[in-house]
Order: C-alpha cells, then sequence, then structure tokens
C-alpha cells in the first residue's frame, strides 16, 4: 500500500458539487488500495473575498490578524470535503495545518515551511482515513496561525510529500504544464515533462499553474511532481529531474507576469551607499525585489529601475515617499501598467543566439522593451502592457511554442 498526497486548487472545489467531484476522484484512488492525504485551498475566489473584507476595514491591515482572516477559507473547504467522505461511506478527518503539524516562520502572510510533524497524520492513514489537509497556512513559534502567500496550497501538499516520502499531484483547472498559457497563445503546447530547473524559472517568473517554493522543495527532496486536470481523465505533466533530451528544445517555454509594478528613481548621486540605503528601506517593509537595472555614472549621477510585486504597492508609495523627503533632488516614478515576458529553457546553457532572436523579433513587430535581465536558462524583458498580448504571439511563433 502506497501513500499519495493530492492537491486540488480552489476552482476544482468552488462549489458543492466540485467537492463531491474531487470525493469520488480520491475514493477511486482509496479503492486501488493507496493511502491518501488531501490538501485543498479555500473554495473559488475565497481568499480574494476575504483580503477585500479587510480592505474595508483597512487598507493596510494587521499581517497577523489578515492570516488570521485568509486562514478560515481553507477550513470552509476541508470541512465539507470531509463531509463529502463520510456521506459515501469513508472514514476521514479533516486537519488545519496546526493540527497537521505543519510549523512555520517568517512575515506573516509570506510565512515558509520549516518542519512538518507528521506523526498525527500517519497515525490517522494506519486507522484507514481520509486524511484532508488545509493549504496554505500552519503555525508560527510564538503558536499564531499563519499563511505561506499565494500558492501556498501547493507548497502544504509538495512539503507533506516529501515527509512523507511519496508522490505528489497537482490537481488543477488546467490539463498540465504548457509551453504558453493556452488563454494567451492557442497554439500553446502541453509538456509531457518539464524540469524542476525550467519549472522554478517559470513559476518565479509568472507562469500560474505552481508556485516557486513547491518546486524548489520538490527538486531538493526529489520529489515527483504531477500536474493534471481535476475534471478531465487526460495526461498531464510530469515535473521531473534533468535528463539530456531536454537540451533538444532551445526554449521550453514562456511566462508572462502582468503582476509588477515598476520603480525608477532618477539623479542618484553615485555612492554604493546611496544604493544600499535604497534597497535595505525596501527590505525592511519585506517587499521582494525581482529586475533591476542601472545606467552607466553619468556627471557623477545615476538611474535604477527595479520591479517589485503590485501587492506590495502600497508599501513602496511609502518608502518612496521618505525616500524623497530626505534627498530632494531625486525624481521617482511608479509605473503600474507593466508585463515581464520570460523565455525559459535549459537549452539555452548550450546553444548561442536566443538573444538575438528574441531582439529581432521585437524589433521586426516594433515592441519596444525596458529593461532585461538573464540567467543560464532565462531572459527576461519588461514592456508597456499595452504590448504584451502581440509580443507572446511574436515570441511564441518565433520559438514553436
Amino acid at each position: 500500500m502506497s501513500i499519495i498526497v493530492q492537491k486540488y486548487g480552489g476552482t476544482s472545489v468552488g462549489s458543492i458539487e466540485k467537492i463531491k467531484a474531487v470525493a469520488k476522484r480520491v475514493i477511486a484512488e482509496k479503492e486501488r488500495g493507496n493511502s491518501i492525504v488531501v490538501v485543498v485551498s479555500a473554495m473559488g475566489k475565497t481568499t480574494d473575498q476575504l483580503v477585500e473584507l479587510s480592505k474595508k476595514i483597512s487598507q493596510n491591515p494587521c499581517k497577523r490578524d489578515l492570516d488570521m482572516l485568509l486562514s478560515t477559507g481553507e477550513q470552509v473547504s476541508i470541512s465539507l470535503l470531509s463531509m463529502a467522505f463520510q456521506e459515501y461511506g469513508y472514514d476521514s478527518i479533516s486537519l488545519t495545518g496546526f493540527q497537521a503539524g505543519i510549523i512555520t516562520k517568517g512575515p506573516y502572510t509570506k510565512n515558509k515551511i520549516s518542519d512538518i510533524d507528521i506523526r498525527k497524520i500517519k497515525n490517522y492513514l494506519n486507522k484507514e482515513k481520509i486524511v484532508v489537509v488545509a493549504g496554505f497556512q500552519g503555525i508560527n513559534e510564538e503558536g499564531d496561525i499563519t499563511t505561506l502567500g499565494r500558492g501556498g496550497s501547493d507548497t502544504t501538499a509538495v512539503a507533506l510529500a516529501a515527509k512523507l516520502e511519496c508522490e505528489c499531484s497537482i490537481y488543477t483547472d488546467v490539463e498540465g504544464v504548457y509551453s504558453v498559457d493556452p488563454r494567451l497563445y492557442k497554439h500553446a503546447k502541453k509538456l509531457n515533462t518539464i524540469s524542476y530547473e525550467e519549472m522554478i524559472e517559470m513559476a518565479s517568473l509568472g507562469s500560474g499553474v505552481m508556485e516557486t517554493r513547491a518546486v524548489e522543495i520538490g527538486w531538493k527532496y526529489k520529489v515527483p511532481i504531477y500536474v493534471a486536470s481535476s475534471s478531465e481523465n487526460i495526461k498531464g505533466t510530469y515535473i521531473k529531474e534533468y535528463d539530456k533530451t531536454m537540451e533538444e528544445k532551445v526554449i521550453t517555454g514562456l511566462s508572462l507576469n502582468n503582476d509588477i509594478v515598476m520603480i525608477t528613481i532618477n539623479n542618484i548621486l553615485f555612492k554604493s551607499s546611496n544604493i544600499a540605503d535604497i534597497f535595505e528601506k525596501v527590505a525592511k517593509e519585506n517587499i521582494n525585489v525581482d529586475m533591476i537595472s542601472q545606467t552607466s555614472p553619468l556627471n557623477k549621477r545615476v538611474n535604477i529601475s527595479f520591479t517589485i510585486s503590485k501587492e506590495d504597492s502600497h508599501l513602496i508609495k511609502k518608502v518612496m515617499r521618505e525616500i524623497k523627503s530626505k534627498n530632494k533632488e531625486l525624481e521617482i516614478l511608479i509605473e503600474e501598467n507593466i508585463s515581464k515576458i520570460s523565455l525559459i529553457g535549459i537549452g539555452m546553457m548550450n546553444q548561442s543566439g536566443v538573444t538575438g532572436r528574441v531582439f529581432r523579433a521585437l524589433a521586426n513587430n516594433k515592441i519596444e522593451f525596458r529593461q532585461v535581465t538573464t540567467s543560464e536558462i532565462s531572459i527576461s524583458y519588461t514592456l508597456d502592457s499595452i504590448n504584451r498580448e502581440r509580443a507572446v504571439n511574436v515570441l511564441a511563433r518565433e520559438f514553436n511554442l
């Protein structure tokens, strides 16, 4: 008898009918003789609705209380799913993150899993129960309920699979991992396999199929991750260790991220301490910085541009006001109509000319970019959001995605 961890996202449990369908799918796996741990997200758009409720009280609510609020969404899902199993005659138990032994640390709303005490889960599995665990949440060293940030249910599922030493299946509203989001490019190809490394890049650069930390955990602990549709019996995608056949294609996928803000600070006196001061103030607010570009010094002055997530917009505005109040000569521009397009592929490590092809494809179609950054297996551009759909189609055709 094997242990299997299955995760179902918010759209997969978005209604009572869908919850019943998930229960029947899990029961079918149970009937094959497997022990099942099911991780679920909040129903549908529940988390977004809870965030909106909080904003009706405060634009910048206490993060501890926000975690307390957001954690309730998953508790609704686990209790209803457990009831469904029992209604169909199967013994089950619903567990919050705390009850499942998920221990976290870090800032509220952005906690990370530090350990999982799986003794209680294994005890219930030994009693033939289906264990239903709330994703996205845990408990910190102070005994407070915490959440793991967007996509945290993926992280919960893969971390549990790592501790239980088993495979993890992520069931969602898509049929697997595509080279490009099919909603953006109708000719996008579904991938049979993708390496952990490529999937991490795609997730961190805007692909919404998997959460970055979940794939990192899978890579670290060699957890096979299977991504497939929760409603259709169609072959999905395996996220697995790299093999040489993956180099055959130069570009594996393209990610688009519209959830970014670009901050540009002009006329900075060129001293490393001045640059350090800016980013220390940003870090103090737990704002993650993504792309950074800096001009060469001219008349002992430089300009810097960097991007952050839109969810930190109110925080970055506060930081920029503080910086401006102490440095009147600075010019600060905050732009929200910005998108980032990224091309990812292990094949780039051994094949030249990719950057030139991208520049030429964009130039031929009169699409201007704002920033560019590269890694060994990716190249990313920021551009005005008005050009994003055209850019996606141009690059997808160029690299046969």
